[in-house]
């Protein structure tokens, strides 16, 4: 079964779709080069998420895809609130910063009927989600105008509860892989697999087309998961030098450095594990435990201190998000990225 079969995708390879480190640009070099952008729309307000489908609509005709969460936000605790906040106190110092005046705010939004109502002039061909699915209805809605639902999963368990609920396809994503894990089912980090032990169960359990994703970073990588089983490959690490991305210079810099060999999960900057490059902020709090406040909640407290320190050219407090094989990452355009990675894929 081809997974793009109704769809104009030359290559088997799909752009993770990156919040805080790309926008548009990203998408439409993917796309225009034969594989599936991504514009990942948690952290984008309505009014922005429109007015980034309507620079990829007028760039290209090529098929892309609109990311979104599916967290439950949770409800602020007071106690913990405050033991984040003492957590953080000693780093606000040095930067002359006031803890007391942090604002309350989540910073990532779930898929909801507003996003929907926003999204659905755009009929996008392609809309995936992380952190499982949005309530039935919606997910009815969205293959209502013929869009392809993704969505990822980490665990054999997630695969199938995917597939029963309305997946056309799944992520599977191993432990390896840069940024949020997509883990909804189980918060416990002991059952998270990596790419190639995880690919080919997913491939055995489920009847839906399995993309492989997390540490794959050049042809040999997609050759191997597709040997495995696999009818695509979603990459991210390997586009985040790209000219199209918005990465910023210090976190370039990292990508590019002997630091990004060492990598960890962290729940520090959002509430939730999520993989990137160690920081000084990971190793003296420890990179995961139960001092940061759930996802999103965390990241209220983090931005006015990693804006303080990356101003003084300091990267000591920002999301390094980064996959375990970072060898691949450097400047050079998108498209370029897409043809390496897809000539694991030609016969």
């Amino acid at each position: 079964m081809s997974l793009f079969s109704s769809l104009d995708i030359e290559l088997p390879i799909l752009q993770a779709p990156m919040a805080g480190v790309q926008g548009s640009e990203l998408a439409i070099a993917v796309s225009q080069a034969g594989g599936l952008g991504a514009l990942p729309c948690a952290m984008l307000a309505p009014d922005v998420m429109t007015e980034e489908l309507q620079r990829i609509r007028q760039a290209t005709t090529r098929p892309f895809n609109v990311n979104f969460f599916c967290h439950v936000p949770p409800a602020p605790d007071a106690a913990q609130l405050k033991r984040w906040h003492q957590a953080l106190a000693p780093y606000y110092a040095e930067y002359g910063l006031d803890i007391d005046k942090v604002e309350p705010g989540a910073g990532r939004r779930p898929f909801d009927t507003a996003a929907c109502d926003a999204l659905e002039p755009f009929r996008p061909e392609v809309v995936s989600f992380h952190f499982g699915l949005p309530e039935p209805a919606l997910v009815e809605r969205v293959k209502g105008w013929g869009a392809l639902v993704l969505a990822s999963a980490t665990t054999v368990e997630e695969a199938l509860w995917l597939q029963a609920r309305g997946a056309d396809a799944i992520i599977a994503q191993g432990v390896e892989a840069g940024g949020h894990r997509g883990m909804f089912l189980s918060a416990d980090v002991t059952t998270q697999l990596g790419t190639f032990a995880l690919v080919p169960q997913i491939v055995s359990a489920v009847s839906v087309p399995v993309i492989a994703a997390g540490g794959i970073a050049d042809a040999q990588g997609v050759r191997a998961a597709m040997a495995l089983g696999a009818t695509a490959v979603q990459a991210g690490t390997a586009f985040l030098c790209c000219p199209e991305a918005t990465t910023s210079a210090l976190h370039r810099q990292a990508l590019q450095s002997d630091a990004a060999r060492h990598t960890a999960l962290t729940n520090l900057y959002t509430g939730r594990p999520a993989r990137g490059i160690m920081t000084r902020l990971m190793r003296e709090l420890g990179p995961l435990g139960d001092v940061a406040p759930p996802f999103p909640l965390a990241t209220a407290a983090i931005g006015p201190l990693r804006s303080a320190a990356e101003t003084a050219g300091c990267s000591d407090f920002s999301p390094l998000w980064a996959g375990q094989n970072a060898s691949t990452c450097r400047t050079q355009p998108a498209a370029d990225v897409v043809r390496a990675l897809a000539a694991g894929a030609l016969p």
